[in-house]
């Protein structure tokens, strides 16, 4: 096992720990890869040889020094490749490594059993279509004829799925810093299980963060909804937007996508997140033009509401559907 997936137990939307954190793995390996909020994989095949020791005895001297130094916990998947060490992270829990031996035999064995939803990169979308068709396990994945997965799928989604559920982990570490973002959350007072609630949640979240990038002249690629539940469990989804923006009707748009796309119904949720990602300069963001004066109306409404807040604080200007 040469690669460690690493989740680092912070409080909720506590990002700012990060970086220290990836710092004290960067005394192992400079191959670290920062997967925010919470979680780095890290390559650590030059370590092994250096300190005479596997992954996984390093595993424990990184959750030991994390505690010490930082006050915080992690659970670790090992694994052979970034793939399978995600995966064995499912398996894993304070104190104990989860892991995925480098055996093929034995890869090819830990799969096999493993439902299609467990594949990192396998969306609800195509589990579900895989699903319908007697494929819901990686065993029957990947024995299936490479032609009738790429009819399911697609020629190369289909042969990318396939390779994966056979064992076959082509991903690799790549370094990079710690994503610039903004991050807010909406807590509710107990669990909650009505959807316009969590609606009203999401558009108040999506204001918030599209009024801060706006102050700071700055707009975002990508929009990243968690949702917690009342077990303690959460599910996180991410979107690409189809232009950067600073726009909070295009923020909110794209988070209800992303909510609607988890057909919730009654599920009991104790928080709502947004967190935008990828953020560059405003002045350097393209921005498509179209014929529609409403579009071009509420941006101007949206400058005006921002000048107000400046001046008379963040509540002075809110939809009417947020005011109690």
């Amino acid at each position: 096992m040469t690669i460690l997936c690493v989740r680092f137990q912070l409080p909720p939307m506590y990002e700012a720990a990060l970086p220290g954190l990836l710092g004290l793995l960067e005394e192992f390996t400079p191959v670290v890869q920062a997967l925010p909020p919470d979680g780095a994989l890290a390559d650590l095949r030059g370590a092994e040889r250096y300190f005479g020791r596997s992954a996984v005895e390093l595993a424990s001297v990184i959750r030991v020094r994390a505690l010490a130094l930082h006050g915080v916990d992690c659970v670790i998947g090992a694994g052979p490749g970034p793939m399978l060490a995600r995966m064995a992270l499912r398996d894993a829990r304070p104190g104990v490594t989860g892991v995925v031996p480098e055996d093929p035999d034995a890869v090819a064995g830990y799969l096999a059993g493993k439902p299609v939803a467990a594949l990192p990169g396998v969306g609800t979308r195509t589990a579900r279509t895989l699903c319908e068709y007697g494929l819901d396990t990686l065993g029957r994945v990947a024995g299936a004829p490479l032609s009738t997965l790429q009819r399911l799928v697609g020629a190369r989604t289909g042969r990318e799925l396939r390779e994966k559920a056979q064992g076959v982990d082509r991903g690799r570490v790549v370094p990079n810093a710690v994503s610039r973002s903004l991050a807010t959350e909406r807590p509710f007072d107990r669990d909650e299980l009505s959807p316009e609630r969590h609606r009203r949640a999401l558009l108040s979240a999506a204001e918030e963060l599209g009024a801060r990038l706006r102050a700071v002249d700055k707009v975002c690629r990508a929009l990243t909804l968690t949702v917690r539940y009342a077990d303690r469990s959460a599910t996180t989804r991410t979107r690409t937007l189809q232009e950067p923006t600073a726009h909070s009707a295009a923020l909110t748009r794209a988070a209800y996508g992303m909510y609607e796309a988890l057909g919730l119904q009654r599920a009991r949720v104790r928080a709502i997140a947004l967190r935008v990602e990828g953020l560059d300069p405003a002045e350097q963001a393209s921005h498509q033009l179209t014929f529609d004066p409403v579009d071009e109306k509420v941006r101007r409404l949206e400058e005006v509401a921002d000048r107000v807040r400046a001046k008379f604080g963040p509540r002075a200007v809110m939809p009417g559907s947020l005011v109690a």
